[in-house]
């Protein structure tokens, strides 16, 4: 049995949850959280207030996707520790 036949044989409405969970789930596991992360590395030095709150809140409500990416992405700040 070869994908196209799979595909076919697979009501259309479940196809479109399934991409539908998939895009979702990128979203959330990847797309945000490298996105956050790069947010958190160019303004971590000139947040403001309200602005570091919604940062960390933002970190907790997408905890899972930053812990996939924690052990490659490593943003020191400059000046600090061993050259």
């Amino acid at each position: 049995m070869d994908l196209q036949s799979l595909a076919s044989s697979i009501p259309q409405d479940t196809l479109l949850v399934i991409l539908a969970y998939a895009l979702l789930g990128g979203l959330y596991l990847l797309v945000v959280p490298l996105a956050l992360f790069f947010w958190m590395n160019s303004r971590w030095t000139r947040m403001g207030k309200i602005e570091r709150l919604l940062v960390y809140g933002l970190v907790f409500l997408f905890f899972p996707g930053m812990v996939v990416f924690a052990p490659f992405l490593n943003f020191r700040l400059s000046g600090q520790g061993d050259n």
